[in-house]
């Protein structure tokens, strides 16, 4: 058995519950002290509280850490993350190692600043942006009932607990999610809010004059108040809130840097080192007389017992699931395997279209599509933030959830575009499901925070962003995205769709639904698009990111590079070169500059061609220069949009197969 620390001839006799948690604080004072970097005053501050939540609740078998009905715990305020990785050591996760600990912060090291997804075992989420964590266990309690519905408790029957700051109930993200979540009375979600009224400033008396009680409760949680600092009382909150039939808000009011004699209830806790004077001192008031890093055996005993409780609990579990008729179906789930029928029906789709030369919005485009995948596989959840049917995301058969039923599949989010993207997150987490969800592309502003950490955690979390230009018309320009694509593309892990018509929307939602180690954003068009594809291909050209849709019989003197609805008038200005000029341009249709990077440099070559290039987007420019030099010429929007019908719109700013032909011409003479 691995060593988890040194022993002590100093053990006591018994270990008592407060013995168990300044095991917390000491590993925490000292992982933050020896890093010279860190956050001591929280986890000290809920020191007691985690370990009532740990060693008489929490469901967790640290061998199995990804054990399906294991209960989900988020450290919402991550800022705190000593207080996982101390938590971690103590029950004995086999990767937590008390050289870990000691490592705090350093490069390689599982215990990074902040609680990472997939750094370390037993991290549920990605945390330490305020709010995303309580945001997104939200949907992780969502999925519990969504799973509990189809599978029964047998198979599912778990609780998400959430430690959460003043910060993370600060963050606007918060009020989304904590709505939503009293909303559809998600009862297995449990909040322990460290409430000790101090931030980074000071006081928290300087910002904010809100009576969270009231309003948790006017969100519809059932709400408690204890002192953090009593065991027995936090037990009893608890217990209590594991019966209630909605959500629950347990305000624990703490002292921030508990047992730091000096420093303790101060903001100097916070985010600083305690200092080798402070901890020596924290020592004797604790009465840990014990070296840095250093726990007794019988400390570690005791701690150790709550993964042999969740051991039991698993193996129970697992015995179920053997005898369970529907054993099968639920590892099928957690897989999220995808029939071999839903993609032959998507191959039948697109060979469909390009008969019939459909033309279509490819929002509309996108619609249909999801009539055919909807209907073939129950692993997809779809909502939207109250755009259902601007966004068209839901499809026939397709029930609400709601907090009497969630045997449904789609879920209204509201006007909360954030929530929205961490309650996907949170979905995609827990497993057994693929999200989607639906809102204008111009509001992935509001959506951001919660969408980079899709891509940081590499969930497949699919978005789909309709309405993606100033082809939007009358709305104008608080409504048109000039630089949306911009700064999605720029994000690391993230794949953006942009197709041209509705076999490029078809081949764009199935390679989002194959690729399960990132999100994807479908960016779709509100105006109608013309079938471009001449003939139904086998594989789908747009798996490759960028390909030649138009080729010239003889060698191209320009090539013209689109997306999404400008492919159209590229198509428009090379047959005009040809008629007008003799000019040969190929056309480039580019639905994923991310998938086209990831193409050998021979492909890349082959699509770009040497002849000079002209690009066009109803966007900005910003990134296009990589594909057309700097002798090329770009075709878009060098500003923000206007408030007119749609046509009018792309000649006042340009965007059409004239000035295309024009830029052509004068790169070739």
């Amino acid at each position: 058995m691995q060593e988890r620390a040194m022993k002590t001839s100093l053990e006591p006799l018994e270990v008592s519950d407060r013995d168990m948690a300044n095991a917390v604080r000491a590993l925490a004072m000292d992982g933050v002290q020896r890093a010279n970097s860190g956050h001591p005053g929280m986890p000290m501050g809920m020191a007691d509280v985690a370990t009532v939540l740990f060693t008489r609740f929490l469901k967790i078998d640290p061998a199995h850490p990804d054990w399906p009905d294991r209960d989900r715990f988020v450290l919402s305020a991550g800022h705190g993350s000593m207080l996982q990785y101390a938590l971690h050591y103590l029950v004995g996760y086999p990767d937590m190692t008390i050289e870990e600990l000691r490592r705090f912060r350093q490069l390689g090291a599982r215990t990074a600043g902040h609680p990472e997804y997939g750094h370390a075992r037993g991290i549920e989420t990605t945390t330490g942006p305020l709010g995303q964590g309580i945001s997104t266990a939200v949907g992780m309690a969502i999925a519990e009932r969504l799973a509990n519905a189809r599978f029964g408790d047998a198979l599912v029957d778990h609780y998400t607990y959430v430690i959460a700051g003043d910060g993370c109930l600060q963050e606007g993200i918060s009020h989304e999610a904590i709505d939503l979540a009293g909303h559809l009375r998600l009862s297995r979600l449990i909040v322990l809010w460290d409430n000790n009224s101090i931030s980074i400033d000071g006081p928290t008396s300087l910002s904010t004059s809100m009576d969270q009680l009231a309003r948790f409760t006017a969100a519809g949680f059932d709400v408690q108040e204890v002192d953090g600092h009593d065991f027995e009382a936090v037990e009893r909150a608890i217990a209590r809130a594991r019966q209630s039939d909605r959500p629950s808000l347990i305000s624990c009011r703490t002292v921030i840097g508990k047992g730091a004699p000096n420093l303790q209830g101060s903001e100097k806790t916070h985010g600083a080192p305690l200092g080798e004077a402070e901890i020596g001192a924290a020592r004797e008031a604790l009465q840990w007389p014990h070296a840095p890093f250093e726990v007794p055996e019988a400390i570690l005993d005791r701690w150790s017992e709550v993964a042999e409780r969740g051991g039991e609990a698993r193996r129970r579990w697992t015995a179920r699931l053997e005898a369970s008729p529907e054993a099968e179906a639920f590892q099928r789930t957690i897989r999220k395997e995808l029939p071999q029928t839903l993609f032959e029906a998507l191959d039948g789709f697109r060979r469909e279209h390009v008969e019939k030369a459909t033309k279509v919005a490819t929002r509309k485009a996108s619609e249909m599509v999801l009539g055919v995948v909807n209907g073939l596989t129950d692993l997809t959840i779809g909502g939207s933030a109250d755009l259902t049917h601007s966004n068209l995301t839901v499809t026939k058969g397709m029930e609400d959830v709601t907090a009497k039923d969630f045997s449904g599949r789609y879920i209204h989010y509201g006007i909360r575009e954030h929530g929205m993207a961490a309650a996907m997150n949170g979905l995609a987490l827990h497993g057994g499901f693929i999200p989607y969800g639906g809102t204008f592309l111009v509001f992935s502003d509001y959506a951001r925070g919660a969408m980079r950490l899709s891509a940081l955690m590499g969930q497949q979390v699919i978005y789909v962003m309709t309405h993606d230009s100033i082809g939007l018309g009358e709305d104008g320009p608080t409504h048109q995205p000039i630089e949306h694509l911009a700064m999605l593309r720029a994000t690391p892990n993230i794949t953006v769709f942009r197709p041209c018509d509705i076999v490029e929307t078809a081949e764009c939602w199935e390679i989002a639904l194959r690729q399960q180690d990132r999100p994807s954003v479908l960016v779709l068009s509100r105006q109608n698009l013309p079938m471009l594809r001449l003939g139904h291909s086998l594989t789908a050209l747009s798996v490759r990111g960028a390909y030649v849709l138009r080729e010239p019989a003889t060698a191209r003197d320009v090539t013209l590079l689109a997306t999404g609805s400008e492919v159209e008038i590229a198509c428009a200005a090379a047959e005009r070169l040809l008629a007008d000029d003799g000019i040969a341009a190929a056309v480039v249709s580019m639905p994923s500059w991310e998938l086209f990077e990831e193409q050998t440099p021979e492909y890349r070559r082959s699509v770009l061609g040497t002849a000079p290039r002209v690009a066009i987007e109803a966007a900005c420019r910003l990134g296009w220069d990589r594909y057309i030099g700097e002798a090329g010429a770009f075709i878009g929007m060098n500003g923000f949009g206007a408030s007119a019908p749609a046509p009018e719109l792309y000649r006042h700013f340009g965007i059409t197969a004239e000035a295309a032909v024009e830029a052509a011409r004068r790169l070739v003479r």
